[in-house]
């Protein structure tokens, strides 16, 4: 099952990121993550390969390579080999620590899940040019994923990066409606203490979960941000069709 649709956030503007985006999701039951990292590795470097007759595009003075397979990093790892922090062990000191060693000014409020999403942020994602996938989230990040199987620290989830930034998203979807039930109580509490991004407890999706839900994996893949790479341009806006501006000054 696939949708191709806009979606909105109330979110800023920036050169890659837009309140109004093009987004691509897919679904297939009795699949995994490992599978969907199987079917996206295929179609991105497919359409690399169709439109362009060549596995390899020059951008912005790096030339990227959509020879399969694309790298595979694990994201523990990865933090630990750019910030120097290991997940299992940091405390939220050491990370906040690792933060303000790259004056990211808000370092001091952030806590919890935002802290290690802000570590990857700043330290492995501008490291990932050539297309990668980064395996094996941490759980905190990953509210709607199965845990990994063998390490319940970790979810069964990737993320896709082109030129530093975020493609895709996907992961074995959560379909015990005990432990999501959970999950979104502790989100709800991230809430609470004023996370604006947690999610809530949704008594519809956990009633349909209840109802019965096959294994499955699913993806979500950003339309413009892979046009971007497509058509060299390094500016959302300039692959929608009508993008939101700033007002001019008067």
């Amino acid at each position: 099952m696939y949708e191709i649709g806009h979606d909105f956030r109330n979110e800023g503007l920036s050169r890659f990121h837009n309140p109004e985006f093009t987004m691509a999701e897919w679904y297939e039951a009795y699949a995994d993550y490992h599978d969907m990292l199987e079917l996206t590795e295929e179609m991105v470097a497919g359409l690399v390969r169709e439109l362009f007759g060549t596995r390899t595009l020059e951008r912005h003075g790096a030339t990227l390579d959509f020879t399969r397979p694309f790298a595979r990093k694990d994201f523990s790892e990865l933090v630990r080999a750019t910030a120097g922090v290991d997940l299992g062990r940091a405390s939220e000191g050491e990370l906040r620590a690792a933060l303000e060693r790259r004056n990211v000014a808000e370092a001091e409020a952030l806590a919890g899940p935002k802290l290690i999403d802000e570590v990857f942020k700043t330290y492995a994602e501008p490291t990932l040019v050539q297309p990668t996938f980064v395996l094996d989230y941490p759980i905190a990040l990953s509210p709607l994923a199965k845990p990994r199987r063998g390490d319940s620290t970790k979810a069964e989830r990737w993320e896709l990066f082109i030129q530093g930034r975020e493609m895709a998203n996907a992961f074995s979807e959560l379909n015990d409606p005990d432990e999501q039930r959970r999950r979104f109580e502790a989100q709800s509490r991230l809430g609470a203490a004023g996370d604006e991004e947690a999610q809530q407890v949704d008594e519809d999706f956990l009633r349909a979960l209840e109802y019965g839900m096959p294994p499955t994996g699913g993806v979500g893949l950003g339309v413009d941000r892979l046009l971007m790479v497509l058509a060299d341009q390094a500016n959302i806006r300039d692959v929608i069709l009508f993008p939101m501006l700033r007002p001019a000054p008067e």
